[in-house]
């Protein structure tokens, strides 16, 4: 991420706008001093405005990977952080011997971590228009296709038999892996039903 040039009445005012430019907060920022403000003739005539150049210390994805390795130290788990980043998302995929209890039950806790690192990490880079997705040994790729196979299963049941069938209680996350795997069925269709944590998709007959 390159550096941002802005002028201002004063010093911090120009600094703010850098910064609003950027989308990081103050602290992960470097600041360099071009201009300093002056006033003109009487205060009127020939006024010098503040000039600044910010620029980032870290990147989203540098900030990711060294949140989660220090977390990972400090719950005595050997693991190492693997960044990807694109247009719409910035993903973390972590890997090692005892990183298993950073999934959870049916997923739970990877789903809690991610959650808790959007709110991180958007509160130090506001400008960030990506989403942080948290994988652990790809258990999210494992799982999407465990729930497609479901999804496309439950939904022969169904169009078979002519009776709804509810699967059982999942994340926001796995539910729309279901609607989204069934969507282009004719013969069935989905909603979601219950409350969290047991909310749950429930396939139909159309």
């Amino acid at each position: 991420m390159s550096g941002y040039e802005a002028t201002g009445k004063t010093v911090n005012e120009a600094v703010e706008k850098a910064l609003i430019k950027l989308g990081i907060q103050k602290d992960n920022a470097r600041i360099e001093i071009l201009d300093e403000p002056s006033s003109g003739i009487l205060g009127l005539l020939g006024n010098k405005e503040a000039r600044v150049k910010v620029l980032p210390v870290k990147t989203a994805a540098q900030y990711l990977k060294e949140y989660l390795s220090e977390l990972l130290d400090m719950m005595s788990i050997r693991g190492t952080v693997w960044i990807d980043e694109d247009d719409e998302k910035l993903e973390a995929d972590i890997a090692g011997n005892d990183v298993g209890v950073l999934i959870g039950r049916r997923g739970r806790t990877l789903g809690d971590l991610q959650y808790l690192l959007n709110i991180i990490v958007r509160r130090q880079f506001p400008g960030l228009n990506k989403m942080v997705v948290i994988d652990v040994e790809q258990y999210r790729i494992r799982r999407e296709k465990t729930l497609t196979q479901l999804a496309r299963s439950v939904a022969k049941k169904v169009s078979d038999g002519g009776y709804e069938q509810a699967l059982e209680p999942m994340t926001p996350q796995e539910r729309r892996i279901i609607h989204l795997a069934l969507q282009d069925y004719a013969d069935v269709t989905t909603y979601s039903s219950g409350q969290e944590p047991y909310r749950k998709v429930i396939v139909a007959p159309r």
